[in-house]
């Protein structure tokens, strides 16, 4: 069960002070958050029809009550081909390159001086087409839809970036900070399978091994 849209909505404007305060604290222009470009994200995958699901650091936001912020935003998408292109261009999105699990964006800013935030579309990766299939339409308030993954999905995709060796110790530490918090908000998810594979890939990470 979802919490109401009121408490959803204030999950996501507590996230948006985190991104406020952040920023001034960098020396970036006041109030400069994720809030457009994540209506301008939700919108434009919704008039497409574009299958998809917010997962990452904003799906977690929404899907525990800590608040927390993250500095950019995740879509998964089934394929990297169902990227709605010509419209996140027309829109002020750039395409800034390619990698082999995501494609990377910047949402419109006013300039090359001010920072802009990242959107990272995941696709033909491990959890990534369940967590799709699976994902929430969901009603954020203030006119605002989008498709959120399950808790349970999130978990999965989580336990698997943590598991990633590729990425940096400490990002793999935060993913399972994640974890954590989404098994201390939805404490169903806390089967035996799931904190084996927990407790394996922490270990994994202080090995220092894949």
């Amino acid at each position: 069960m979802l919490p109401a849209s009121e408490t959803l909505e204030s999950r996501l404007r507590s996230g948006y002070r985190l991104d406020q305060l952040w920023a001034e604290s960098m020396g970036m222009m006041p109030g400069d958050t994720k809030e457009r470009p994540l209506r301008l994200v939700a919108e434009i995958l919704n008039r497409e029809r574009v299958a998809y699901a917010v997962i990452g650091g904003v799906a977690v936001q929404l899907r525990t009550a800590e608040p927390r912020t993250t500095l950019d935003i995740d879509v998964a998408v089934p394929r990297f081909e169902d990227v709605p292109r010509a419209a996140l261009e027309a829109a002020g999105f750039e395409h800034v390159g390619r990698h082999e699990h995501s494609d990377n964006w910047l949402a419109p800013g006013r300039g090359d001086a001010v920072p802009r935030v990242a959107v990272q579309f995941s696709a033909e990766d491990v959890g990534i087409a369940a967590a799709v299939a699976g994902a929430e339409l969901t009603d954020l308030g203030d006119g605002l839809h989008m498709r959120v993954a399950t808790p349970a999905d999130l978990v999965v995709l989580k336990l698997a970036a943590a598991a990633e060796p590729r990425r940096r110790p400490s990002k793999r530490q935060h993913d399972i900070g994640d974890v954590v918090a989404l098994l201390e908000e939805h404490p169903d998810l806390r089967t035996p399978t799931t904190l084996a594979r927990l407790r394996d890939v922490r270990l994994a990470i202080l090995d220092g091994g894949p």
